[in-house]
């Protein structure tokens, strides 16, 4: 089971069975699903079957994170595809409740999750890759020390257009760099 992880105003704690109803009280919004590459038209009610099936991959997963920001559910943010012989992961995160977005907390919930990665797991390298027009989410890894290392051209076809993907990493020694230490 993943740590509970701290910081000012948000904690990441494991997911449990509350956060299927909350889930499906948030609903889906096409703006929020439009950042993940979801077509305005493909975006449907969420059901409570699917928050269930959501909540338990969550919790199968071993390192997943149900976000609370000031105590009140806003979303996850997960470690993928953790390699410990290269000692690197990817990431990805969502906000799930509009009303959070904007206001700084997923900068936040990235910077605790990447102290736990660089320091307890001892992780070398934390990579993600972002929709070129996801702007909100690229200044956030910004903000953070990520880097852009790349473009993959017209990855992703959304309400009728190409977009591309860009890839960003983050370093231990990069991040350690940014942050003073506590």
């Amino acid at each position: 089971m993943a740590p509970i992880l701290e910081g000012r105003n948000i904690r990441l704690r494991p997911p449990c069975a509350d956060d299927a109803d909350v889930r499906v009280a948030l609903g889906n919004h096409a703006e929020i699903a439009g950042m993940y590459g979801v077509n305005s038209g493909d975006v449907k009610p969420i059901t409570q079957e699917g928050a269930t099936a959501w909540l338990q991959w969550l919790i199968d997963h071993p390192h997943a994170w149900i976000i609370e920001i000031n105590g009140i559910f806003a979303g996850e943010i997960r470690l993928d595809n953790v390699n410990r012989q290269d000692r690197r992961a990817t990431m990805a995160i969502g906000i799930n409740n509009p009303a959070l977005l904007g206001k700084g907390f997923g900068t936040e919930a990235i910077t605790v999750l990447l102290r736990h990665a660089f320091g307890e797991m001892g992780l070398h390298r934390i990579g993600i890759r972002v929709l070129a027009y996801n702007k909100r989410a690229i200044r956030a890894y910004e903000k953070c020390g990520f880097i852009v290392e790349g473009r993959e051209r017209e990855t992703a076809y959304v309400n009728g257009s190409w977009h591309d993907d860009i890839m960003m990493g983050l370093l231990d020694r990069d991040f350690s760099s940014l942050r003073p230490r506590d």
